[in-house]
């Protein structure tokens, strides 16, 4: 987990995709990942972790789903309405771009979410992040109109998309 968010990291999208950078994660002790592995991994209810692998058994990529309950507030002191899934952590290696697994990792994520009883998923891309916006919109996410400053720098601007059912 600790190599594939470290590749991630490096990323030219990085600065605009994550919140976190290389230098910071690659600090964080052993504990931590240990941590987040167990947080996000099988059984979990809160968040859950998807991992893509290669025939070799190589990681090559990986999405994160939170569940976010109604009445909290997000990460953006936003009160959040109705249970839902926020998908964070999106990254797969470039040489396995383009080939719908971006997609398999979603459908895997967001089932996992409705089996939670969550309404909609979402999640927030950078204005300028257009290649993300690209593989969002094939996974069938489309923008909500919801607009939030980017937490670096607020002059610019991340935008919510989402994938929602029928209820």
């Amino acid at each position: 987990m600790r190599q594939l968010r470290l590749e991630a990291l490096r990323d030219p999208a990085a600065p605009l995709a994550f919140l976190e950078d290389y230098e910071d994660a690659a600090a964080k002790a052993d504990a931590f990942w240990q941590d987040r592995a167990v947080g996000s991994g099988e059984g979990a209810t809160a968040a859950r972790q998807f991992i893509a692998e290669a025939p070799d058994g190589s990681w090559v990529g990986s999405v994160t789903v939170l569940v976010e309950e109604p009445g909290t507030k997000d990460w953006a002191g936003h009160v959040i309405e109705r249970r839902q899934g926020h998908v964070v952590g999106v990254y797969v290696r470039p040489e396995h771009r383009g080939n719908g697994l971006i997609k398999e990792l979603f459908d895997v994520g967001v089932a996992w979410a409705r089996e939670r009883g969550a309404q909609r998923v979402r999640l927030l891309v950078h204005e300028e992040n257009e290649r993300a916006q690209g593989a969002y919109r094939k996974a069938g996410f489309v923008p909500s109109g919801v607009v939030v400053p980017f937490f670096k720098d607020e002059s610019q601007d991340e935008l919510e998309f989402v994938l929602e059912w029928p209820s």
